[in-house]
């Protein structure tokens, strides 16, 4: 990076930055309509740091969403199809034998790029999908003693389907534990429907998103500075004091075999940070803390056997937790 770009970005007021997120906002829906709050969270995720797991039934235009978020950021994005007969290597990349060099050169996989789609990431075995562990966690990819940084920014967005557990691998906690939020992606109301319907009468190609009209609409620049901007918002000692609360409530639950993790409150406050910073706020609080908690603690919590028989749900803990946790004033 040279200094002009450093104070291109330092010189980039708040204002300007948020109408920017908000570009991108608008930008992504012309091509995804009734998802609002599923492109803020993939925002969120991009300012935090973090990475996506996307979970919702076949067509409700996941694959779309990602291709569309990355375009309006122009960033490089690619895809892998998860499934059972997928390799470690396939991921990341392996070495392979120069026959003329007499030399192995490593081909990089698919994971070094800004934002990766991991389609059905829950349809390869545990194993391949623990090679994305490194590049989540460390933003770099280990092969023979080499260590090789991957992209900058780097998201990862992983899609599941909810209902289709045939030939499917649970996710390990680990592995959950990686991803900064879980967003539901639900099936769109009735006028966000009849919407898509009238764009695909109107010609309109998912494969073709230029044609489209999407675009970059923001600058690498602006990226750097927003999530700078999203790190910096301040947090007070009580805040910080409710969201340590709120993760010791989670493992008293009743329902809960496991609870919550201190990487899990990190995550939450890196994401009510990015929350209240789209939102204008200097501080978090707690309305902003509550906001989060749900997408980004319903994937890390383990629920005790006879509380799923029960039909408890994590979200409803969650619920729970919040409204039992005393509020600082």
């Amino acid at each position: 990076m040279t200094d002009a770009t450093r104070m291109q970005e330092h010189t980039l007021a708040p204002d300007q930055l948020r109408d920017a997120m908000n570009r991108l906002r608008l930008e992504v829906g012309k091509a995804v309509v009734g998802q609002d709050g599923t492109i803020t969270g993939l925002l969120i995720a991009l300012l935090s740091r973090g990475h996506v797991l996307l979970e919702g039934v076949p067509g409700v235009a996941k694959t779309l969403l990602v291709r569309a978020f990355a375009t309006a950021l122009g960033l490089d994005t690619k895809r892998i199809q998860f499934t059972p007969d997928l390799m470690p290597g396939d991921v990341s990349g392996s070495l392979v034998y120069d026959a003329k060099t007499g030399e192995f050169d490593f081909r990089e996989g698919p994971v070094f790029t800004n934002i990766l789609l991991a389609d059905e990431i829950n349809r390869t075995p545990p194993k391949t999908q623990a090679a994305l562990l490194e590049a989540m966690e460390e933003r770099q990819v280990s092969t023979d003693g080499v260590t090789r940084p991957l992209p900058d920014p780097f998201l990862v967005a992983a899609t599941q389907n909810p209902i289709e557990h045939e030939g499917t691998y649970t996710l390990p906690e680990a592995q959950l534990d990686r991803f900064l939020l879980k967003l539901l992606v639900e099936v769109p109301a009735r006028d966000a429907e009849l919407a898509v319907l009238r764009r695909h009468a109107s010609g309109f190609d998912p494969r073709d998103l230029g044609a489209a009209g999407l675009g970059q609409v923001v600058s690498p620049s602006e990226i750097r500075a927003a999530q700078r901007a999203a790190a910096s918002v301040t947090v007070a000692d009580d805040v910080l004091g409710y969201v340590v609360d709120l993760a010791q409530a989670t493992r008293r639950s009743p329902s809960v075999q496991l609870g919550v993790s201190p990487r899990a409150a990190t995550a939450l406050l890196a994401a009510s940070k990015a929350w209240a910073w789209l939102g204008g706020y200097p501080a978090i609080t707690p309305d902003h803390v509550q906001t989060m908690i749900v997408p980004t603690w319903r994937h890390r919590i383990r629920l005790r056997p006879d509380a799923e028989l029960e039909g408890v749900s994590v979200d409803a803990v969650l619920a729970s937790v919040v409204q039992q946790t005393r509020v600082p004033i």
